[in-house]
């Protein structure tokens, strides 16, 4: 085996035997050389050791198995990363199932010269049948890529998921990696250093990541968006400078009808609570009756209550929450501010165009 292999996957893994059996199964098939590529997966205190199971494959490549005590997704990626020896990583879910070019398409998205993080394709395994919620969060992901390749939206270090994504290593390292005091977000709040140093975020349509799911919880799915707004707010609070950092970004990203229902989140958390149960219930019945549109919808307006439920938790009280909302106004108008000008700038920078046309294609 090649002492430095080009690519390096790194995968967190707990409690899922099966599933990350078949995926190492499936990164030995790769069409890449053995030796251009390793597997590095963290056992991060699974009930039943990943290692034995895992070490019992004969797959081509080199395979690394580090079993570490329950600390969570984050901290098992470092260590993953940390142990990595290639100079392109790429991080991926345990639940994740990929084709025999998946690694060569991630490859292909990183030419010599280049400083990217690129997000590859995720979709539902079509094979298995989904909850209402991830079939949610499948269309949120669905709608961030059509807008993307239609260039509707260009992508932000916030926009950075693990699940399927690629980068160098030694960009991950100049910026220090996972901050291990984030529990939800921490993908996102790397995207944005890793943007803040000068790494371009990109999308590839062709890379694509099957997600199985083994999630059945609708009451755990609305605790993660309660815990998703207060961990959003903090990250906003560590990068103040950055309107896209804010949790209150979203609310200009949902239709204005929902606005400010999803305000009442903030202003009575309280009663928001019960809405939020009555109209996953509602949703629940209407996808039961095969009113899939509507009944997204309402997991949408479900999400978005207890998300801002999360945030009003954590600001501690409305009259703070308000002087968040503001100061994200503020710097947003910032933000705005500065990108024109430099939009206006980059106009007389001889190639501008043509680097971003190529940007666009890979």
């Amino acid at each position: 085996m090649s002492a430095s292999p080009r690519v390096s996957v790194v995968v967190a893994t707990y409690d899922r035997p099966a599933s990350i059996e078949r995926l190492v199964r499936q990164l030995g098939e790769q069409e890449l050389a053995a030796d251009a590529f390793e597997v590095v997966v963290v056992d991060d205190g699974s009930g039943e050791a990943a290692a034995p199971r895992l070490q019992r494959l004969s797959v081509p490549c080199a395979l690394t198995v580090i079993t570490q005590e329950n600390a969570g997704a984050a901290r098992a990626r470092d260590r993953g990363i940390a142990a990595a020896r290639g100079d392109l990583v790429v991080v991926l879910d345990d639940d994740m199932q990929v084709a025999r070019d998946f690694l060569a398409r991630h490859l292909s998205a990183h030419p010599a010269g280049s400083r990217r993080a690129v997000l590859g394709r995720l979709r539902l395994d079509p094979a298995q049948s989904f909850p209402l919620f991830e079939r949610h969060h499948a269309r949120v992901l669905d709608c961030l890529a059509s807008d993307i390749r239609a260039g509707r939206w260009e992508l932000e270090g916030a926009n950075l998921y693990t699940g399927n994504v690629s980068f160098r290593r030694e960009d991950y390292l100049a910026v220090g990696g996972f901050d291990p005091a984030l529990e939800r977000s921490e993908d996102a709040e790397l995207g944005i250093r890793l943007e803040k140093a000068g790494v371009t975020l990109c999308f590839s349509a062709a890379a694509v990541a099957l997600h199985t799911s083994d999630h059945t919880s609708v009451r755990a799915w609305m605790r993660r968006a309660f815990e998703y707004g207060v961990w959003d707010l903090r990250i906003g609070r560590k990068h103040p400078d950055l309107a896209a950092a804010s949790p209150w970004r979203f609310l200009f990203r949902v239709s204005p009808i929902s606005r400010p229902l999803l305000l009442m989140s903030v202003a009575t958390p309280s009663l928001t609570r019960p809405l939020a149960r009555l109209a996953m219930a509602v949703a629940l019945a209407a996808d039961r009756l095969g009113c899939e549109r509507l009944a997204l919808a309402g997991a949408t307006f479900v999400y978005g209550l207890e998300y801002f439920r999360g945030v009003r938790a954590e600001a501690g009280s409305f009259a703070k929450a308000v002087a968040g909302f503001r100061g994200y106004l503020r710097q947003r108008r910032a933000d705005r501010r500065r990108l024109a000008a430099r939009s206006q700038a980059m106009r007389f920078v001889p190639g501008h165009a043509e680097r971003n046309a190529e940007v666009g294609r890979n």
